[in-house]
């Protein structure tokens, strides 16, 4: 059925930019170059621009149309500055597609007001709010990193193979923090273990020895903080080891990166955590990739960037369109088998594999697996602090 389809839809022109294989399809990255996630965005950004750099180099979409990347700043936090950063790239600059967001809130902000209103698709690299699986999107949206319903059994698992019974948390309090919160809790609770506390914090502030003072007083073997590692998240544990209230915690997926080992070096020694992550041949293709384009590719959320970019080009191609409302119909089957495995780095193959007809399942950087609703399956890499030195110390 899908080699029917591609084969009736091929020589098909539904946008001006396919019209005239001269115009470039512009597709936007929009990413938090500002606010409490700031210090992640250069490396998404390098790769989902470097998929795109990789399609246009190729001349293989659509018969030789190029691709222009459109930058956009979500802020991480500011729905109305996020709706209207979109807004601007689809009626102005004429997007047919956005690579982001990134934070969970800004995400679904411009998913209903924006993205399903104007018919455009957006796949997130790192937006992971559970809210987010039964959000209303027309079939518009998709993300290549999972659920934090998935990141809850990613956590347990880990505290309860640290022998930790008894836990105290607080999280950002925003809908990403409050939903990874929410699944934590009911994920460590149902194993058996206990939360003494679930304390929302507010971003911004230059003193959180309040909120560390009532997350002590009700105690605990060590400290979860589910917030932002540029925000909220630096200052919670700033606060905690200054005052000795903790000395051990453990980080979700907004606090891992290069920011928490610069910030803290040793003083989190013993501390640990994940974020998604895989050591598929693909994610070192990639390393490898970012290496030499001068970036480090083993960032959060760079791999997903460079996949969520991916994704939609093929679809491009695998609909002979680059409108929204045609292409959409295809990322899950270019994600998915059947079809040829495609790695980092393949992507002119890819195109070459669709247009001939074929059938491509794109792996990639992250190892990509897209199910329900268009959402990864979820793959994690584990972290620890030793020396002052992030340390990977294995994948699930």
């Amino acid at each position: 059925m899908k080699k029917l389809l591609l084969a009736s839809v091929a020589a098909m022109a539904t946008t001006a930019a396919f019209a005239d294989a001269h115009s470039p399809v512009k597709i936007g990255v929009v990413l938090g170059f500002t606010g409490p996630l700031e210090s992640l965005a250069p490396t998404m950004a390098a790769g989902a621009e470097m998929a795109m750099s990789e399609v246009s180099e190729s001349g293989a979409l659509l018969d030789g149309v190029t691709v222009e990347p459109v930058r956009a700043d979500s802020t991480c936090i500011d729905a109305a500055a996020a709706t209207s950063a979109t807004e601007r790239l689809i009626t102005g600059d004429g997007v047919a597609g956005i690579m982001g967001a990134d934070c969970s809130g800004v995400t679904g902000a411009m998913l209903a007001n924006v993205a399903v209103p104007n018919g455009v698709v957006m796949i997130s690299p790192s937006a992971t709010s559970p809210g987010l699986t039964d959000a209303e999107d027309n079939g518009l949206f998709f993300r290549t990193a999972p659920s934090d319903a998935r990141q809850g059994e990613i956590v347990t698992a880990i505290l309860q193979e640290n022998g930790v019974n008894e836990i105290a948390l607080t999280y950002t309090n925003n809908d990403y923090g409050k939903g990874l919160a929410d699944a934590i809790q009911a994920n460590f609770e149902a194993a058996g273990g206990t939360v003494t506390i679930s304390a929302a914090h507010e971003d911004g502030k230059a003193d959180y020895s309040a909120e560390v003072g009532a997350l002590s007083a009700a105690g605990g073997e060590l400290l979860v903080v589910a917030g932002y590692v540029d925000q909220g998240g630096s200052g919670i544990v700033r606060a905690a080891l200054d005052s000795g209230a903790f000395d051990q915690f453990y980080f979700p997926d907004g606090m891992v990166s290069q920011a928490l080992e610069d910030n803290f070096g040793s003083e989190i020694d013993g501390s640990y955590g994940a974020n998604p992550g895989t050591d598929s041949p693909g994610a070192q293709l990639y390393q490898d990739m970012a290496s030499a384009a001068d970036y480090d590719g083993t960032q959060p959320f760079s791999a997903e960037s460079y996949d969520a970019a991916a994704l939609i080009m093929l679809a491009m191609q695998a609909a002979g369109s680059t409108d929204p409302a045609a292409y959409k119909d295809h990322v899950m089957d270019v994600a998915n088998a059947p079809g040829e495995q495609i790695l980092p780095g393949e992507l002119a193959k890819a195109l070459q594999i669709i247009a001939d007809g074929g059938d491509v399942d794109y792996v990639g950087a992250s190892a990509v697996e897209l199910i329900g609703p268009g959402e990864s399956a979820g793959n994690y890499r584990q972290i620890t602090f030793t020396d002052g030195t992030l340390e990977v110390v294995g994948y699930r």
